[in-house]
């Protein structure tokens, strides 16, 4: 009987290596079934649940996906237009702009800001954008800008209050409480006003604030105040008198007090007294003006006394010496008789 011989069948060595192979994914499965069991027994959901989730997520990526190719599609844009249009004829878009809270500031420069707006549709008006724009007033300390539907714009206005005026370069500046800049003013309109100068003087309206009132008695007689040296200050009152205060705040408050009270006592505002030196704290200088010619023209005249004196005495020597020549020459006439 003939026997069929086929060769290239598997080797021996083949088959053993065929079957580690096998062995070795079997052991591979039972490890990450095994592994992945371990982690779903960690998380505190089921395995429903945990598929719910994915798709969720997977959902939601593609969402986002799409809203991605919307946008650079222009489409978002595109809807919104469409709906600002719809707005607009329904009535709903800025025909009217009431601003309230305006007193000293010109209205128009507000009205300037937010006409612009007009015509626009009530959907498309950036609350934000408009309220920034306002804020670059220089009078303006805040503003709150809100829709009344249909078609109104409300702009709430929180003016700056003039506190002093910055005088600089012969120009002068209303400023606030805090140094802020408002306007240029002329002369007449400052009237009333605490006038500031020196090189930094704005910055430090706060400080000066709290050094008057050391002295609430004295401040209403301050007229100007001049922040010299960015170390001190010079104050100014009615009478155009001027005191000088030390450096530092407490030195300057504690200066300043003991100068309204000597004012208290002896009245020195309004007095001969042109300025008062308080920089040194154990003693105070004060300037008279035209005591130095008094004070030359008194020692000219007493220099003027005393030559007159002296002439006289000599005088009356002379004159003694004079009216007893003639006795002399007389007695000399009988002696020789």
């Amino acid at each position: 009987m003939a026997q069929t011989i086929r060769r290239g069948g598997k080797t021996v060595r083949k088959v053993a290596a065929a079957s580690g192979t096998k062995r070795k994914v079997h052991a591979a499965r039972r490890q990450t079934g095994s592994v992945l069991d371990q982690i779903m027994q960690w998380i505190p959901f089921s395995e429903e649940t945990l598929h719910r989730i994915l798709m969720v997520i997977i959902l939601g990526g593609a969402a986002v996906l799409m809203w991605v190719v919307a946008s650079m599609a222009g489409v978002p844009q595109l809807a919104e237009a469409q709906m600002a249009q719809i707005a607009g004829k329904s009535g709903f878009e800025v025909k009217r702009v009431e601003v309230r809270g305006v007193n000293r500031m010109n209205e128009l420069k507000i009205y300037e800001k937010v006409l612009g707006q007009r015509d626009q549709a009530m959907s498309r008006l950036d609350i934000a954008a408009l309220r920034d724009q306002l804020l670059q007033l220089s009078w303006v300390k805040d503003a709150r800008v809100s829709r009344q539907l249909p078609d109104t714009l409300v702009v709430d206005v929180v003016e700056r209050s003039p506190h002093a005026v910055l005088r600089r370069d012969n120009k002068l500046t209303l400023i606030d409480e805090t140094g802020h800049p408002l306007e240029a003013v002329n002369p007449a309109k400052a009237k009333g006003l605490l006038v500031l100068s020196g090189n930094g003087a704005e910055a430090r309206v706060p400080d000066l604030v709290h050094l008057l009132d050391a002295a609430p008695a004295i401040r209403p007689q301050v007229t100007e105040a001049e922040w010299v040296g960015n170390r001190r200050w010079n104050l100014t009152f009615k009478t155009r008198q001027v005191v000088a205060l030390p450096e530092g705040e407490t030195e300057a408050a504690s200066a300043l007090l003991t100068f309204a009270r000597m004012d208290g006592v002896d009245r020195l505002l309004g007095g001969r007294v042109a300025s008062f030196d308080m920089r040194n704290p154990d003693r105070i200088y004060m300037r008279v003006p035209g005591r130095a010619d008094e004070v030359a023209a008194a020692a000219r005249a007493e220099a003027t006394a005393k030559a007159n004196a002296a002439a006289a005495k000599t005088e009356a020597a002379r004159s003694a010496v004079a009216s007893a020549a003639p006795a002399k020459v007389a007695i000399a006439k009988t002696a020789q008789d």
